[in-house]
């Protein structure tokens, strides 16, 4: 039996992506004027976030490399052959299936795709130094380059459709955050508070957009010193009465997450948590009235390091104000080049979306010890900045003594 190293297998009918026809054909238009300004006559992406960007497969590595191969006219995504028809049916375009019967089909298979180009883009920040190793061996006619940060500058600018679901991710963790605040009760397990989010979200994703995948919605909910970090796993620690708590809601929709966090209360805390809570609320509101076109990231971080500063509380800060949106995800993708951080001079721009999230953290053995988040959405606009987030904020809603 003669066995393949890639071959075709259009299985089943083409599956609703989350952005229309046109919308991808914009994003690969927008790509080849990359491509042609940096002489590339070929594109390989390797990660998750561009992948789906650009195709709207979003693929799971186990693994394995996958690959969109895009060239002045085709664009086609590389997928192993345990999936087999699934990325065909949730690209756009067109996709090719390597088998494992022989080391390195993947790069047999993307070899065949990027023909005789002398000139191909890569990730640099997200392709291994084998793989690159790879690529040199199968390529070696062809020379790379790093294309990621002008990628990433693409991405930072958001279309109407993507804005219209980042607002119904935004909308979603909404939902998710009043189902924790539900479940909150002294003695309850954080485990089965996050279960509670979560499932509601799911719930709303799929009764909303029934067409996508359902996958990689999640709640990172803590209490007590568990509050310390921002990405902390949950655990099965019980809630105990003025337990400082963190509720942190993370829908995903077709490869793009939005967030909501909150500080809240297991019964009145005592009046200097009280007052560093407030504090955070004050910078949080502070960092909303600054987000603006024209206003940079540096200076809007100088502006609300004044005010904790003011309070006597920089000192507790724990890492940047806020961050991209878009198509990213906990283990994916990150816009790097616009976060609200010292050392970031990015101009905000109509159509990119960003978060106001200012975190305090105060060790153990410290008066009002825990860690204090807000965070909310907002999409920039030609006057403004329109903040999507709605759940609310702060001692009047989110003390809760049960």
């Amino acid at each position: 039996m003669s066995r393949p190293q890639y071959f075709v297998c259009e299985n089943g009918e083409k599956a609703p992506l989350p952005f229309s026809d046109a919308e991808y054909e914009r994003r690969l238009a927008d790509l080849r004027k990359i491509m042609a300004a940096r002489g590339a006559e070929a594109v390989v992406f390797s990660s998750m976030h561009n992948i789906a960007y650009y195709s709207g497969f979003l693929y799971c590595a186990f693994g394995r490399p996958y690959a969109l191969v895009v060239t002045a006219d085709r664009s086609t995504t590389v997928s192993a052959n345990i999936d087999a028809g699934q990325p065909w049916r949730r690209c756009y375009g067109d996709n090719v299936i390597y088998t494992d019967w022989e080391r390195n089909n993947y790069w047999r298979a993307v070899k065949n795709l990027v023909g005789n180009a002398k000139s191909i883009g890569i990730e640099g920040d997200h392709m291994t130094l084998a793989q690159r190793g790879l690529a040199e061996e199968f390529l070696s006619d062809s020379s790379f380059f790093d294309i990621a940060p002008d990628t990433m500058q693409a991405r930072m600018i958001k279309s109407a459709e993507e804005i219209a679901l980042i607002r119904e991710g935004a909308r979603i963790a909404d939902v998710g955050g009043a189902a924790i605040h539900d479940a909150i009760r002294v003695g309850a397990r954080e485990i089965d508070i996050a279960m509670a989010g979560r499932d509601a979200m799911e719930l709303e994703i799929s009764r909303a957009h029934p067409d996508s995948e359902i996958r990689d919605s999640w709640v990172w909910f803590q209490s007590g010193i568990n509050t310390d970090g921002a990405h902390n796993p949950v655990t099965t620690r019980k809630l105990e009465s003025s337990d400082i708590l963190s509720l942190n809601t993370f829908p995903m929709i077709s490869g793009y997450y939005t967030a909501l966090e909150r500080t809240l209360f297991a019964g009145e805390p005592d009046a200097e948590s009280l007052r560093i809570w407030k504090a955070n609320v004050a910078a949080h509101e502070l960092g909303i009235s600054l987000i603006k076109p024209g206003a940079t990231c540096s200076g809007i971080t100088a502006e609300i390091n004044k005010f904790f500063e003011s309070e006597g509380l920089l000192q507790y800060r724990s890492f940047g104000y806020g961050h991209s949106f878009g198509v990213l995800s906990h283990y994916y993708g990150r816009e790097a080049g616009l976060e609200l951080r010292e050392d970031i001079d990015t101009v905000l721009e109509p159509g990119m979306v960003v978060s106001m999230e200012p975190m305090l953290f105060l060790p153990e053995g410290t008066a009002g010890a825990g860690g204090y988040r807000e965070h909310d959405i907002l999409v920039v606009g030609e006057d403004g900045a329109e903040n999507i987030t709605g759940f609310p904020y702060g001692p009047g809603h989110n003390i809760i003594s049960r």
